[in-house]
């Protein structure tokens, strides 16, 4: 389901947005011109993503063939990482323009996961469908199918029941591998849209699906507490508290994920739940 190479690019910054391309791709379909500017785009991967050097590059690239949209990317990434959101949303425009199959789904992520632009998100991610075919692909960090990214742009425009018809469709998809954390999701928006009973199931599901985190146990326990079970709702947050004190909880380097808890919601929920 994940995809190591594209999550190291994505999270190192020392390394370029992408792996290197295939240049004689374009030598093949007769493309000198691109063919000349994938060659310099490649050299320029061996230099530390945003550097001078490796944008100066980026340009010269362009300035062969500007047509070429893995160049634009290259440019853009480094801005996003650096809170740059206006300069990123320019050039990644550009990219997605030359070539909306290969740049939709990373734009309509980072929308999601950076801006929080829902309706943003959902419209990249509806364009793509239409485009992209059987399988739209997955987030920019590996963890998330785009259709449970779109899922969670509908729980953030507050249309909870669609996120959960979404998710659900998705996880009954032949062949589809669920993500470590479709069920958690899942689990949480049945607690949210007040039947904890189902909630129930899907989060055991999550809980031999993935790793062991804490926000499993944390929303079994909220679920449990909803029914009235007050010996499982306490098993479960010392479970919790138990995992959060390990580290093993939802972390992320540059953002707060969907549903991630903190050692203070648990201790909260102990003393007054």
């Amino acid at each position: 389901m994940k995809n190591p190479l594209l999550v190291l690019f994505f999270l190192c910054g020392t390394t370029a947005a992408k792996a290197q391309i295939n240049c004689n791709t374009y030598l093949w379909a007769g493309d000198s011109t691109a063919y000349q500017a994938c060659r310099l785009y490649d050299y320029a991967l061996n230099f530390p993503q945003g550097s001078r050097f490796s944008q100066m590059l980026c340009d010269r690239v362009l300035a062969i063939c500007p047509r070429f949209d893995e160049a634009y990317m290259g440019k853009a990434v480094p801005y996003l990482k650096r809170g740059d959101f206006i300069t990123w949303r320019i050039l990644i425009d550009k990219a997605v323009a030359l070539n909306p199959k290969e740049h939709l789904g990373y734009r309509a992520w980072c929308r999601y996961q950076f801006l929080r632009d829902y309706a943003g998100a959902l419209e990249d991610l509806t364009q793509l469908e239409k485009i992209k075919q059987p399988n739209i692909g997955y987030s920019a960090n590996g963890d998330y199918h785009l259709i449970i990214a779109k899922a969670l742009c509908y729980k953030g425009l507050g249309e909870k029941e669609k996120a959960i018809a979404v998710i659900e469709k998705q996880l009954s998809t032949p062949g589809y591998e669920p993500g470590y954390y479709d069920y958690l999701h899942l689990g949480v928006l049945k607690i949210e849209t007040g039947n904890p009973q189902q909630a129930i199931p899907v989060l055991e599901k999550e809980r031999a699906l993935s790793v062991r985190f804490a926000e499993t146990h944390y929303y079994l326990a909220q679920a449990y507490k909803l029914l009235g079970d007050r010996a499982e709702m306490s098993r479960h947050l010392q479970e919790a508290q138990s995992l959060c004190q390990q580290g093993q909880r939802r972390q992320d380097p540059y953002d707060h994920p969907a549903d991630q808890i903190y050692a203070s919601d648990i201790a909260y929920a102990l003393e007054h739940w």
